[in-house]
């Protein structure tokens, strides 16, 4: 959600200040959609079905979201929720109720993906997409979201949200570049890593400006809007490396990259782990 904030509280600013100029085949085909198919049934022998009282659950929280009803939200939540974030149900209402005030497009689905019973609960992993579109300044904006979290259920309340990944997307004006983005979903503390945001068109004649921003992941940088500084890109692309601190919040990852007509904003989550428990496997996006 905060890389909504990001996104478009910034957009103004950035276009205000920088403006831009046979046979066998068919054998082998039916062959291989036989083992698709078997897959798919050994899939669903060995996974079971999420359990109505999940489905309903997720299911009201997503019309109580896409009818931006804050209250209806919050609801579904146990009165003492936590969240990877500090997150809070006021803090969560507070968050949404100025978010839907901005930006009336959004919509939301979410499906299970794996979930388990924990005595009288329910662990779940989900992933939610995010959606919208809408004009601003005489330009479209079309932006897209993707979290993968972890929900405790018990009672029919959600009391533990995890966050375990998270990106986002805001592609504005007429060309937006396409980018593709390889940044770890997870680092030690202290670790050097690489941030490469890559646009995948030919540059022609047009010049790049571009800027990474790296935030720490707190209730209270939710809704504040950052100034952002571009510069002129000298390769295609955004090429960076970084250091994880050595103690504190997991971190927002954001580039930023515009040309003539359009500018691309993706943004990740990179989670700060202690021990040995960080995996360096990229993330790639487009």
């Amino acid at each position: 959600m905060r890389n909504f904030m990001l996104f478009l509280s910034g957009f103004h600013m950035i276009f205000q200040k920088n403006k831009l100029s046979t046979n066998n085949w068919l054998a082998l085909l039916l062959i291989t959609l036989g083992l698709v198919l078997q897959s798919h049934r050994t899939q669903a022998q060995t996974t079971p079905a999420a359990p109505p009282v999940l489905t309903n659950l997720l299911a009201r929280i997503d019309a109580a979201a896409n009818a931006h009803n804050p209250q209806a939200v919050i609801q579904y939540y146990g009165t003492n929720f936590t969240h990877t974030d500090g997150l809070t149900r006021q803090t969560m209402a507070q968050s949404l109720t100025q978010l839907w005030q901005r930006y009336p497009q959004l919509r939301y689905t979410t499906r299970v993906e794996s979930w388990k019973p924990e005595g009288r609960a329910i662990i779940a992993e989900t992933i939610t997409n995010i959606s919208g579109s809408q004009v601003q300044d005489n330009r479209n904006l079309l932006f897209n979201a993707t979290i993968r979290s972890r929900q405790r259920v018990e009672n029919d309340r959600i009391v533990r949200q995890d966050i375990l990944w998270e990106r986002s997307l805001l592609r504005a004006g007429a060309k937006p570049p396409t980018i593709e983005v390889r940044l770890p979903q997870q680092v030690k503390a202290g670790q050097l890593f690489n941030f490469d945001a890559i646009v995948q068109e030919p540059l022609g004649d047009d010049y790049l400006l571009g800027a990474v921003i790296e935030e720490p992941i707190k209730p209270g940088s939710y809704l504040n809007p950052i100034p952002v500084d571009l510069e002129l890109l000298s390769a295609g692309g955004i090429f960076k490396q970084g250091r994880a601190p050595a103690a504190g919040n997991n971190r927002w990852i954001s580039a930023i990259i515009v040309r003539g007509d359009g500018m691309t904003m993706v943004t990740q989550r990179l989670q700060i782990v202690s021990g040995n428990t960080a995996s360096n496997t990229q993330s790639p996006a487009k």
